[in-house]
């Protein structure tokens, strides 16, 4: 096995796996790559059983084969190396010599061969999306995910597609972890939907590679599923992650039917105030009073270990006085998530669920409990 390649291919290449190898697990292999070289490319694969990663790479083939590296230890190597490209032989006893000008390394690999194999992709029926917009969902749902491991069906986002009364498409995502429930709906722009109108459930650190699979919102992305796995596909990169095997609380139920107090706010001057009263925040405090007066609101954080901040920013309000506690971040990852200048924020009397939307958008939408302060 010999090849040589572009360093800055390599080294991103390697670099993508970083988030997927498994660095805590009882089998060595996992903490490697597969690198196998053939018809003037290279493939690249990582796994920890659950999310798996293929991709290919143009490179200058000598001989073909294939052997597992270490991840991490290979990518330093790369990046520290100085030079356009690389040189990487593969020599007796799965030893692998990669050199580049003056700079040699020799490490010791693990035979491909105790790779595990990762699910092809032959049948699965793809649908093909803006990569955009898939970026653009789950940055609206992506902080609303559980961090709780109890609570399996939330530890991740959850997909779907329905068919409008219209006769097309809407793609939902959803992510809650019981204080708050964030939703975005976007069209994708297809004339069928496969797999995805029975809807799934994509686990956090597969919604994280998603994220980096689409980060650049450049072209199109594929998206299928089978066999309890998605499978995505994007400049010849293949994605495939194991989906959670639980079934999705019905958020539709949380949704207030009821109309609360409206106001309409500037985003910048929240963010910026919520921010301030964050620095009052700890992990035993988290709260912030808001207060809905003529014509202003009032933001007042106290916490006894840290100190106590308060903030008035004017706002157009003629209603009656209403008062209410949050959790700040909760509030301002909710907001941050709105890409218009204006935001609606629409609160209801006691402990009842408030709402977060863009002032003109109706795609997106952050339920917020509030908090007893």
């Amino acid at each position: 096995m010999e090849f040589t390649v572009r360093r800055d291919v390599f080294l991103g290449g390697v670099q993508r796996t970083l988030g997927i190898v498994d660095r805590r697990t009882a089998m060595p292999v996992l903490n490697n790559v597969l690198i196998r070289a053939e018809s003037e490319r290279i493939r690249i694969v990582a796994t920890d059983r659950e999310i798996g990663l293929v991709a290919d790479y143009e490179a200058k083939v000598v001989r073909n084969g294939e052997i597992t590296l270490p991840a991490r230890k290979l990518y330093e190597m790369i990046r520290e190396i100085q030079g356009d490209e690389v040189h990487f032989r593969k020599e007796d006893s799965n030893w692998v010599a990669i050199t580049c000008g003056k700079v040699n390394f020799r490490v010791p690999g693990i035979p491909a061969d105790e790779f595990p194999k990762i699910m092809d992709d032959e049948e699965v029926g793809f649908i093909r999306v803006d990569g955009a917009m898939i970026s653009d969902m789950i940055k609206k749902t992506y902080f609303a995910m559980s961090t709780d491991e109890s609570r399996v069906n939330l530890n991740g986002v959850y997909l779907k597609a329905e068919q409008e009364p219209s006769g097309g498409f809407v793609m939902r995502m959803v992510a809650t972890d019981g204080h708050r429930l964030s939703i975005v709906s976007a069209d994708p722009r297809v004339e069928q939907v496969m797999e995805l109108d029975k809807g799934m459930i994509i686990p956090r650190k597969g919604i994280t590679e998603i994220r980096r699979l689409v980060e650049d919102k450049d072209g199109a992305v594929e998206i299928g599923v089978k066999k309890g796995m998605c499978v995505l596909k994007k400049d010849g990169i293949i994605l495939k992650v194991s989906l959670i095997d639980a079934e999705f609380p019905d958020y539709k139920r949380v949704i207030p039917k009821d109309k609360g107090t409206v106001v309409e706010l500037d985003r910048a001057a929240v963010l910026h105030a919520l921010r301030r009263m964050s620095v009052m925040a700890s992990e035993r405090y988290m709260g912030v009073r808001i207060k809905l007066l003529t014509d202003k609101m009032v933001f007042n954080s106290i916490n006894p270990d840290v100190g106590e901040a308060s903030e008035e920013v004017e706002i157009q309000y003629q209603e009656g006085d209403v008062e209410v506690g949050f959790n700040v971040r909760y509030l301002l990852e909710a907001i941050e998530a709105v890409d218009e200048e204006t935001f609606t924020l629409e609160i209801r009397s006691g402990l009842r669920p408030a709402m977060v939307r863009p002032a003109k958008d109706s795609s997106y939408m952050c339920i917020v409990m509030p908090l007893k302060i």
